[in-house]
């Protein structure tokens, strides 16, 4: 009776969630809908960069392709040691709105993606800026768009979620459940809203007025945080400023990693992080993962009743209609959510053992102590 009932629960709350998911993805504005900026305020793109060669040409076109002409592009090289220098200064000899800032010393205490953004700050005077990565593509009206969209809503800070694409068909499969998990931890559809905790940050496209940036200490306040995009969003919440989220299919576009250990290893880097660097609170988050998305359906049709089997029917239909509706998505990713459930729980589990294991990580060649973390936390 007690594998029942417990069956019973997780079908109910499968069955809610699909459609709180949905309803809150319907929420999301498109911002291919927004209209373009008439005025345009001063804007300086930021794009932190190391050893970006493979994606960063590709990139730096579209940037300079826009349509909004009262901007300034400054990338910071941070330590490069591949082509990244060249091809920046190819990009300059014919796009005179790029600025190149170099840096050959990592300041103690800072990771250095995120000194790189503070002193891209800190060599602009605009009155906007976009913290954006080196590996997104650009709709020529994405950037015009985003900014019609602050103004005439009065914001203080937007973030965009991009279109993530990959070449790898089961890369894609773990992104859908990865992204579902992400989305219920931010619950970005709700960040609008002063009452609500929720809020959105993403390192693709965080376009932030520069008071409002100052005013939440800037990246000195998050300088050893690997997930610095999610913590900007949050501060910004934190500090009662305006803040909403846009989806921006078609128009802001990345391909986050080519393949799943890719993936795996970039999530080793910064998945302690979320847990605040606390062991306890790490293995709690690997047990909700086993317990509500890698376990449920695999447990219920090989141990189940019949009734118990057809919960778990109802949940795998409902986990395919979410699929279709939600795109990129395929119907067929929804078989894939135990495996990937199992997966980010291993890497979630692998990066705070291996973490503690060694007192720290490493970042960009870079070692920093599980002390310095924790006390900058």
């Amino acid at each position: 009776m007690v594998f029942f009932y417990c069956s019973l629960a997780i079908c109910t709350i499968t069955v809610f969630l699909n459609f709180y998911l949905l309803i809150g993805f319907k929420k999301i504005r498109q911002l291919s809908k927004q209209p373009v900026i008439e005025k345009q305020p001063s804007l300086a793109i930021i794009i932190a960069v190391r050893n970006e060669e493979e994606d960063l040409a590709k990139a730096l076109q579209s940037l300079c392709n826009i349509n909004y002409q009262n901007c300034r592009i400054i990338v910071v090289n941070d330590r490069s040691t591949d082509r990244t220098p060249e091809i920046l200064e190819d990009f300059k000899r014919s796009h005179p709105q790029l600025n190149v800032v170099t840096i050959n010393v990592l300041p103690g205490g800072w990771l250095g993606k995120n000194n790189a953004l503070y002193q891209g700050y800190l060599n602009s005077t605009e009155e906007w800026l976009l913290f954006t990565d080196a590996d997104i593509v650009f709709h020529p009206d994405a950037i015009s768009r985003a900014l019609g969209y602050v103004v005439n809503n009065q914001l203080d800070h937007i973030t965009i979620l991009p279109e993530m694409v990959s070449r790898s068909v089961l890369l894609n499969s773990v992104f859908a459940t990865f992204c579902i998990m992400l989305m219920m931890h931010m619950k970005p559809w709700d960040a609008k809203n002063p009452k609500s905790k929720s809020f959105a940050g993403v390192g693709a496209f965080n376009l932030i007025r520069r008071d409002a940036y100052e005013k939440i200490g800037t990246h000195t306040k998050i300088k050893l945080r690997p997930d610095d995009d999610l913590q900007l969003g949050m501060k910004v919440k934190l500090t009662n400023l305006r803040q909403d989220v846009l989806a921006g299919k078609g128009y802001i576009c990345l391909e986050w990693y080519k393949n799943l250990r890719q993936f795996g290893n970039g999530l080793l880097k910064n998945s302690f992080a979320a847990a605040n660097y606390k062991l306890t609170t790490a293995i709690a988050n690997v047990l909700f993962i086993l317990v509500a998305i890698a376990l449920p359906m695999p447990v219920m049709f090989i141990f189940g009743t019949v009734t118990i089997r057809l919960m778990a029917t109802i949940m795998l239909l409902f986990h395919i209609t979410y699929m279709i509706i939600v795109p990129p998505n395929k119907w067929w990713h929804a078989f894939m959510i135990p495996f990937a459930g199992f997966f980010v729980a291993y890497v979630f589990l692998r990066a705070a053992l291996i973490t503690v294991k060694q007192g720290g990580i490493y970042w960009r060649d870079n070692f920093y102590s599980l002390k310095m973390l924790r006390d900058k936390n």
